[in-house]
């Protein structure tokens, strides 16, 4: 009888009968196959293992043998993910493969016919498994016994026969010849040749050990005679190298201001070393643990300056603006003077790449006159990286915070951990979790690396972190951080740090004076050839035309004075150019944040006849898309205030966000959805010169949203000169430059309502 099933194809792996596999898949293409199987086959799939490791499958490459399988369970995952048990029924012959779809493959298949056995041969057969089983079980201690309790009181040879494969130790070519053949009698045959051989290998191991073991008592005896030829030695006045290196370590041991706990820990790690074989494995394991130990700076601690103008004003010096982290610094300093008893705060910089956030840290500690260390951790996803790892482990190392102490020398330095937005958790553990004990106050006085298995003091460390978003920081590790915003510069931020701090760095790394370049040039880099909130890109030009002009300098002998036109030479064509939104009806400007700042974000909306449908492109995320059907809502229920015809919603609607290719998310588009829904509904032009922040609601008031003053930066740049914003943002105004708010013109609003009377006023 023949009959098709769902295909599904395993690399290195492979699913007998009567045995299970668990899978995970995320792809489309394995979720249409399971549904296929759940709505037209009882849940039933093809089970196939590739015989070629090539990601090209050819048809006829294929087996023709295959194992039908059910699903007993199936679990979908928060993630998107579907996990799901197969058990394994019978095997089947392959006719022939289909292929209905590009991502999908079907099979013919019809099953074997039962192969006749006599009883008498049959139950010969079982009988000789069982007691042959049992014999190697016996003799080969890492084979399970369990599979004897399972096959003690079964009849059917075939369940026999490929219950005891999967629980013999055989690597998958095996295991596949087993699963080809069909013929329960010559697969039984299989399976004596094969314990037969698992014996010998055994016998031959045994062997190997024997004399292995052999070669290490005579180790042992070269050792003994090796210890007594140093007696006689010492007995002669003689010290051997060893001992006078070990004399040497316990003096700097009995030097150390620690514990006596760790003073006895040392010791006792030296007088192993001492009694070791130099031939032994374990000997520099050892001794780099002990050079460990003796050279942690346990109780060196570096003094702070405490000119508070000095530091104030150095580190005005090295970086612009800033003063959130800089006042903090400074009232720490004055905090611990006064009491000298603080706990020493986490600080979190939170900002886009390139702003200043590791830079900083190293200017505070220049300033106040710290050690300084940095480790990052971005893509950590084994906590053994920050707590170190079990020294019974080959190649075992301390982790990331010991390590930094050590290199650095002292107690008490300031420890910048960078990008702990981009660690990650999975089976080998959790990083997180592992830096609450680094990080919080009430735990870190008694940190214990799994390497050095002794508590170690942190709490006099000045740590700080570095984030770009601080949504990916979980929230048990979030409550315990100070977290300190830094936004992107300003077009004219941008300028004075470029004139006073990045011109006069790049000029004194390629050894000229300081060169000149007007503001208006600087302008035009800044507009016109980088695109980022921070300052690396633009550092990177101005030293590309420093190096330019040197050239000139030394290869031609001539001083060159910078124009527009030598910009354009020595940089290229401008790169980018600011949005233009043209007054159009159905088109309006919302305002954007990510991690390279504050732009536009133009919406557009179209309709025509059709039957209510609404079409959403522009990439938009699961919560824009939640605040287009909240817009629609609100209009439909206000059409008449809106001047809209109700006949209008009868049509299909296109609503668009340019720049497909870039993924756009968030709440705050609800406003600007909203006022470009209506635009078009209504035949209302809304000016290229006004913005819209804001979350709307299904009774049209307007909640707050985040990232104000990066979104306000964009659309100044963007020549925007009004800006609807939440009643609840009036506070975040005084974040936002002064020569920004002197351009713009902001409107507070809390209901819709105020938004259109406004727009119809102006029209």
């Amino acid at each position: 009888m023949k009959f098709n099933l769902p295909v599904i194809l395993l690399n290195a792996n492979l699913l007998l009968p009567y045995s299970e596999i668990k899978l995970e898949f995320d792809d489309d293409a394995s979720k249409n196959i399971l549904e296929e199987a759940e709505m037209f086959h009882d849940s039933k799939v093809l089970v196939v293992t590739k015989t070629s490791i090539d990601q090209n499958i050819l048809l006829n490459e294929l087996p023709r043998i295959g194992t039908v399988a059910k699903v007993t369970r199936k679990l979908e995952l928060p993630n998107g993910k579907i996990r799901l048990v197969l058990k394994g029924v019978e095997r089947a012959r392959i006719l022939e493969y289909l292929v209905p779809s590009k991502d999908s493959i079907e099979s013919i298949i019809s099953m074997f016919p039962k192969e006749k056995i006599d009883p008498e041969y049959k139950n010969g057969i079982i009988r000789k498994l069982y007691t042959e089983l049992e014999t190697c079980i016996d003799k080969v201690p890492y084979i399970s016994n369990s599979i004897l309790s399972l096959i003690s009181n079964l009849e059917d040879l075939n369940k026999i026969t490929d219950m005891i494969v999967n629980h013999l130790p055989l690597d998958i070519n095996k295991k596949l010849e087993y699963l080809m053949e069909y013929s329960v009698t010559r697969r039984a045959e299989m399976i004596l040749e094969d314990i037969y051989k698992e014996q010998q290998l055994f016998n031959i191991e045994k062997k190997i050990d024997t004399k292995v073991r052999k070669e290490l008592d005579e180790d042992q005896k070269k050792f003994y005679l090796q210890e007594k030829i140093n007696i006689l030695k010492s007995e002669l006045g003689e010290i051997s190298p060893k001992e006078e290196e070990v004399k040497k370590l316990k003096q700097k041991v009995e030097e150390l201001d620690v514990k006596e706990s760790v003073k006895t820990k040392i010791l006792y790690e030296i007088d192993r070393y001492e009694n070791m074989s130099s031939m032994s494995p374990e000997i520099s394991i050892v001794r780099n643990y002990i050079d460990l130990m003796i050279n942690l700076p346990w109780n060196i601690n570096t003094e702070d300056m405490n000119d508070f103008n000095l530091i104030r004003e150095n580190l005005d010096k090295s970086h612009f603006g800033l003063e959130k982290i800089k006042d903090r610094i400074i009232e720490y300093l004055a905090v611990k003077k006064h009491s000298n008893e603080v706990n020493t705060p986490i600080i979190c910089l939170v900002g886009p790449p390139g702003v200043g956030k590791t830079t900083i840290a190293h200017s505070i500690s220049k300033s106040i006159g710290r050690k300084f260390v940095k480790v990052s951790v971005g893509g950590v996803d084994d906590e053994a990286i920050i707590k170190g790892h079990v020294r019974a482990y080959v190649g075992a190392t301390p982790g990331k915070i010991i390590d930094g102490i050590k290199r650095c020398g002292s107690s008490n330095p300031i420890f910048l951990i960078d990008e702990i937005d981009k660690m990650s958790s999975n089976y080998k553990g959790d990083p997180y979790s592992a830096l609450l004990e680094v990080l919080d106050s009430n735990q870190n006085k008694y940190f214990k690396d799994n390497y050095v298995e002794e508590d170690y003091d942190l709490s006099k460390v000045l740590f700080i972190l570095t984030a770009n978003d601080v949504s990916n920081i979980p929230y048990e590790l979030k409550d315990r951080l100070e977290i300190i915003h830094i936004d992107g510069y300003t077009e004219l931020e941008k300028k004075e740090i470029a004139k006073n701090y990045l011109i006069p760095l790049i000029c004194n790394s390629h050894g000229i004076k300081n060169i000149k370049i007007s503001d208006e040039n600087l302008i035009d880099i800044i507009r016109y050839y980088t695109k980022e909130s921070g300052l690396r890109e633009l550092e990177r030009l101005l030293s590309k035309i420093v190096r330019k002009l040197v050239t000139e300098k030394v290869v031609n002998n001539k001083n060159i004075t910078l124009t527009i036109k030598n910009i354009e030479k020595y940089l290229g064509k401008k790169l980018y150019k600011n949005n233009e939104i043209i007054d159009e009806i159905g088109i309006c400007n919302g305002l954007a944040y990510t991690n390279y700042g504050g732009d536009i974000l133009p919406i557009e909306v179209n309709y025509y006849k059709g039957n209510s449908n609404i079409i959403i492109t522009g990439s938009m995320g699961d919560v824009m898309n939640e605040s287009v059907k909240v817009a629609l809502s609100y209009i439909k229920s206000n059409s008449e205030l809106f001047n809209i015809d109700y006949e209008a919603f009868n049509n299909d609607i296109h609503i668009n966000v340019p720049n497909i290719a870039i993924k756009k998310e968030g709440p705050s588009a609800g406003v600007a959805i909203t006022t470009c829904l209506i635009s078009a509904l209504s035949n209302l032009k809304i000016g290229s010169n006004i913005a819209f922040t804001g979350e709307i609601t299904l009774r049209g008031n307007i909640l707050g949203v985040g990232g104000l003053k990066e979104k306000v930066i964009g659309a100044y740049i963007n020549n925007v000169d009004t800006i609807f914003i939440p009643y609840d943002n009036l506070s975040d105004l005084d974040e936002i430059p002064q020569e920004i708010k002197d351009k713009i013109k902001f409107i507070p609003v809390k209901k819709y309502s105020e938004i259109y009377e406004y727009l119809v006023g102006e029209k």
